[in-house]
């Protein structure tokens, strides 16, 4: 089975991002990465954007990876920087074959989804036909704010940007009822699965003491039954790759493996991968 990782970040060689890879059984390089992608069946990944908005930052192998440029903390310092040249600077990604979408951090930028900044942002991606991607639900550092990346407020932007398909990252994880409302109630809106583990995990004693959670995740994806929305990712660096592939294998029916891990990522995102 064929599978794209429609959610994972790259970083240049630093003492703390090379040690979260070795502590999930991985090295922090390219190199490595197309050797475990292809004893994994891996054909693809779509990187997060990260740290940067230069078009040069952004050149990765293209026969392993597109991305979404992303508009992070690191770059708008946490709401309190504005970009002026910001949707002339995205157009020149999003012009990029290489570039699939935008990526937003709400959470950690402290702004709103419906923020008069981003709407020139919306309207380019409609126009190139190229979603934007969302980081919803719990966030890596505690000085990020929760409120603004609850599913409840990409609600109100998809509703009213009919013309733009949106991505909501970690399926919103903890808030799982509304993310799985957002997602049923809003045809533009997809959803990952990426970043629902951190770290090594024992996966059969992982289904048997967090049964109540995993059995929440079943409950949620199964009751909206909209598997063509469902993409495989994982947030990597923070999982070990062949264990989060049994991991979400164990969470969506097999009967859906293939749209989930492979088609419609490469569909979502207009990776022009061949079936």
């Amino acid at each position: 089975m064929k599978i794209i990782d429609a959610h994972l970040h790259l970083f240049p060689p630093d003492p703390r991002t090379d040690e979260m890879a070795r502590g999930v059984g991985h090295e922090n390089s390219v190199d490595h990465l197309r050797q475990v992608y292809g004893e994994l069946e891996m054909v693809h990944g779509v990187v997060m954007g990260n740290r940067s908005l230069e078009v040069s930052y952004h050149n990765y192998p293209s026969d392993l990876f597109h991305y979404c440029v992303g508009l992070d903390s690191t770059l708008m310092e946490g709401g309190k920087r504005l970009i002026p040249d910001l949707p002339d600077i995205v157009e020149e990604h999003l012009k990029r074959e290489a570039c699939c979408g935008v990526k937003l951090y709400p959470g950690y930028n402290r702004v709103w989804l419906y923020d008069p900044m981003y709407e020139p942002i919306y309207q380019l991606c409609a126009r190139y036909d190229k979603p934007v991607a969302i980081h919803m639900g719990l966030t890596a550092y505690p000085r990020a704010h929760l409120k603004y990346c609850h599913p409840l407020v990409l609600d109100e932007v998809a509703a009213d940007h009919k013309r733009t398909r949106f991505v909501m990252c970690h399926f919103g994880n903890p808030f799982l009822e509304s993310a799985a409302a957002v997602v049923e109630k809003n045809p533009n809106v997809a959803t990952d699965l990426s970043g629902l583990l951190e770290g090594r995990v024992d996966l059969e004693r992982y289904f048997q003491e967090q049964a109540g959670y995993v059995g929440l995740l079943r409950t949620w994806l199964t009751a909206i039954c909209q598997w063509d929305d469902v993409m495989y990712g994982t947030d990597w660096p923070i999982v070990n790759l062949g264990e989060y592939i049994r991991f979400i294998q164990g969470i969506v029916p097999q009967e859906h493996w293939e749209q989930v891990f492979f088609h419609n990522a490469n569909r979502i995102y207009g990776l022009g991968l061949e079936e």
